[in-house]
């Protein structure tokens, strides 16, 4: 009997597809949230997993109804599968280096409103270039582990973190403080930075769960100040920030580039323009083994060569 390679090859692939919905499932911590980062529906990977238990004639997971935890047996095999699956990865980017067509899924993590305003826009121009590839991309304003939640690069506007990660920059970004002329005109316009710390002026600050200590640092004749500011509103959405400024509700501290429309209508007003604050820097985090993923170096090279033009301001 002649032997079926491709029904084989078949067969092995799905069993590695099966690995990966039952790593993402530990990762992600349910069957909804590990599909559908997988693109499957709950039921496709609940499937999934119920025959990975049945081939290994073991339970991999104890499942109540409000909750979805890993056996011993299944904390075990996990450690294990994901070895398999980084040495499958390891081989595929080896080979993918020989291609000239890069292939596969990119997973990206952004601040909102660079991810909406800068990153977002040039995604499809980089699928319809490259038909091979697919971008799952995530928006958020908090500091997000890229090992932990298996994601291949982090673009981020700030201080570079402190990390094992490999960085790199894609532009030096100025920011700017602003409000609304109706909060300046209720609240009086300060003149020098210590106008706006001990809650002088409401500042709308950027906050999370187990995020840092808040302060502002601007510019002075002395070099640079720390502000430690305060206000009634904070949030971990950035665009939300902005809206309360619009509204007259405080002074916000942005990239220039998110907010030079509204200074040049008038909706916002530039503050302490004298003690700007310190630059950050708009860059990208990856980790050192897809450093010679060509997927991942054909991406950044994309989007690094087309939004640099956003932040060339005119001062």
């Amino acid at each position: 009997m002649k032997y079926n390679y491709i029904k084989h090859i078949g067969i092995v692939m799905a069993y590695v597809d099966s690995l990966r919905v039952f790593a993402r499932i530990i990762e992600l911590g349910s069957i909804t949230s590990g599909g559908r980062d997988l693109r499957m529906t709950p039921a496709v990977a609940s499937k999934r997993i119920k025959e990975l238990e049945k081939h290994l004639g073991v339970r991999l997971f104890n499942r109540t109804t409000r909750s979805l935890t890993p056996t011993g047996v299944g904390r075990v095999f996990y450690k294990e599968a994901k070895k398999v699956l980084a040495s499958i990865d390891n081989a595929e980017n080896a080979i993918s280096q020989f291609s000239d067509t890069p292939r596969g899924v990119i997973r990206i993590t952004t601040p909102l409103g660079f991810g909406r305003r800068v990153i977002a826009p040039l995604v499809p121009s980089f699928v319809d270039k490259f038909p091979g590839t697919e971008i799952r991309m995530r928006l958020s304003d908090r500091k997000v582990d890229i090992l932990a939640e298996e994601l291949d690069m982090a673009f981020f506007i700030g201080t570079p973190p402190d990390s094992n990660l490999k960085l790199r920059k894609i532009a030096d970004c100025k920011r700017i403080l602003c409000a609304s002329p109706e909060y300046l005109s209720r609240m009086g316009t300060p003149s020098f930075p210590d106008d706006i710390i001990d809650g002088l002026h409401n500042c709308l600050l950027l906050r999370y769960p187990r995020s840092p200590e808040y302060f502002w640092t601007v510019k002075t004749n002395n070099g640079s100040q720390k502000l430690n500011v305060s206000g009634k509103y904070d949030a971990d959405d950035n665009d939300v920030l902005t809206k309360w400024a619009l509204l007259g509700h405080g002074i916000i501290n942005k990239p220039h580039f998110e907010m030079e429309d509204y200074i040049k209508n008038g909706k916002l007003i530039e503050v302490l323009p004298s003690n700007p604050p310190i630059p950050s820097i708009i860059g990208c985090l990856y980790p050192h083994k897809k450093l010679q993923d060509p997927k991942m170096i054909y991406f950044m090279d994309h989007i690094i060569n087309n939004c640099n033009p956003i932040f060339q301001f005119k001062d």
